[in-house]
């Protein structure tokens, strides 16, 4: 076969390769940077033509547990997420270590440093190693392609997950790939040790055991792995550099004729005899990681003698992305290596778009509420946090998804009133229901705002598991029905729905209101194809 190259995004990469490695499904719950791998294989013909699964999921935690009960049935299952959504589907995730695997099972988990649409920018290693798997950090494009590959078959020949992780800047840039010949879907061969996926306390303790002992085996391939990889240089200075970091390293190595020998590293556990091989050549040795300084931590644990340098001592940056420009800095001692940016480019905030239904909602509730010396909104994870800015400053608090319904139950239960929170159809589709059942088994005197704009609207418009459902839903949780009210936000109807707010408010037990209006991007785009 001819190699093919395509000119693809990092999240496309992992897309293309998971369909050429054979998957039969895909599972995931959109949230940026980790959408579009997803998306592709939703649109891709090959992907139609293979009869690949791929309608979103739920929540992240729904996602998985399908991936591994496809993996149970014999076959490949991709499933993505973003840092943050390993959170919520890290019970089945841990777990799935213990149980092992049958078919392939990779695990995307996409992080977000530096925080560009994210809570926090937590690091996805700590969870490899949380759950002893192995990990594949690609430097590349074109490795994320290998990796992925490679990650499948690892899968099956250790019987166990694996975890590829890539950043926000891997996923969302450019670059051309070569594609190599594509393998079959495994065939339906679901297991046959049933124990093996019984986690009884004492099955469990014997799965864990023989989980320990596979982790000299999982090092062993990580010393020899063709991810991890050492390229000579001069001098007595070293560089570890850690997935994407290497980029960054070998571009300002490359630019600036430093020569500098650098050690990658794309694949974990860490290869501990390489590491302290390469250390020992050397009197400083430089970790560039992108994220936490986990393995910063960890090698001046192994030798406490001052021989490194990185985030923990400040002559790389603590927080945020890595960059080139960062690098240079340390490398160089020079305080600007790159192009300035220009005074005429000046940050803007993010702002609601206009015609937006969060606008008209948030007018209303802002009205509906000065009335009321008690008042405190507590929001969810969507385009409706905007609400925190001008000229709105409608809500209190954005903490994770599903936090608001459990947080206004809360701060009712503490004597707030009134205590209203505000979620997406989406977001209470994946946590928010079980914060109102919580609240309708306490009759708990709150009020939940559901904005309904029919679709995922802040990941770009992924279908949303609650469309057309939500009113029974709330019923079948328990809500009463009379004190379910629905309102269209939209500016001739603001009378009507600052009362019927204000009812929901004053009401002594759970009321919600569904406001209802499709997004106004989803809108013009069904429009458009007209």
């Amino acid at each position: 076969m001819v190699k093919e190259k395509e000119l693809l995004l990092g999240a496309e990469v992992i897309a293309v390769a998971a369909i050429d490695e054979g998957i039969s499904g895909v599972y995931a719950y959109p949230g940026t940077p980790s959408t579009e791998i997803t998306t592709y294989i939703q649109q891709s013909e090959i992907a139609k033509q293979k009869k690949i699964r791929s309608s979103w999921s739920a929540n992240e935690k729904t996602a998985y547990e399908a991936a591994l009960g496809m993996s149970y049935a014999g076959k490949r299952s991709l499933v993505c997420m973003k840092h943050v959504g390993l959170n919520v589907a890290a019970d089945a995730f841990i777990n799935s270590a213990v149980t092992g695997i049958n078919g392939g099972l990779v695990l995307l988990v996409a992080d977000d440093p530096s925080m560009h649409s994210s809570q926090n920018e937590q690091d996805t290693r700590f969870y490899g190693r949380f759950a002893f798997l192995p990990l594949l950090e690609p430097s590349s494009q074109q490795e994320a392609y290998h990796c992925v590959r490679h990650a499948f078959q690892l899968s099956e020949d250790v019987k166990l997950p694996v975890i590829i992780r890539i950043t926000t800047r891997l996923s969302h840039s450019r670059s051309v790939i070569e594609r190599t010949a594509p393998v079959e879907a495994n065939p339906l061969n679901p297991e046959t040790d049933k124990f093996k996926w019984i986690l009884l306390p004492a099955n469990a303790r014997r799965r864990y055991n023989a989980l320990l002992e596979m982790q000299k085996q999982l090092t062993e391939l990580s010393e020899n792995s063709i991810f991890n990889k050492e390229i000579t240089g001069t001098g007595d200075f070293g560089i570890i550099a850690f997935g994407l970091a290497y980029n960054y390293v070998m571009e300002i190595n490359s630019a600036h004729q430093l020569n500098i020998p650098v050690l990658k590293i794309s694949q974990y556990p860490v290869p501990e005899q390489k590491i302290k091989a390469f250390c020992s050549r050397y009197s400083k040795v430089m970790i560039a990681e992108e994220g936490y300084p986990i393995y910063e931590e960890l090698l001046r644990g192994f030798f406490d003698n001052g021989k490194f340098t990185g985030r923990l001592d400040g002559t790389l940056p603590r927080t945020g992305e890595l960059s080139p420009d960062a690098l240079a800095k340390a490398l160089l001692n020079k305080t600007n290596v790159t192009q300035p940016v220009p005074e005429i480019v000046a940050n803007r905030p993010p702002e609601l778009c206009q015609g937006c239904s969060h606008r008209d909602l948030y007018e209303a509730l802002n009205i509906a509420l000065e009335s009321y010396e008690n008042k405190h909104v507590f929001a969810d994870i969507g385009c409706y946090t905007l609400g925190a800015l001008p000229p709105y400053n409608a809500i209190n608090t954005c903490v994770d998804m599903g936090a608001s319904v459990t947080m206004a139950k809360g701060a009712a239960d503490a004597g707030i009133h009134p205590a209203v929170a505000v979620i997406g159809d989406s977001t209470f589709t994946h946590s928010g229901i079980t914060g109102l059942l919580d609240a309708v088994n306490d009759k708990t005197p709150m009020t939940l705002i559901i904005s309904d704009n029919y679709t995922t609207a802040m990941t770009g418009g992924q279908d949303s598991a609650g469309t057309n459902k939500l009113q029974q839903i709330c019923e079948g949780i328990g809500v009463e029905t009379a004190h379910i009210h629905t309102i269209v936000p939209l500016k001739k109807n603001l009378e009507e729905n600052i009362a019927k707010l204000k009812a929901a408010f004053d009401y002594e037990g759970v009321s919600v209101i569904l406001a209802c209006r499709e997004c106004i991007q989803t809108l013009r785009r069904k429009n458009s194809k007209k």
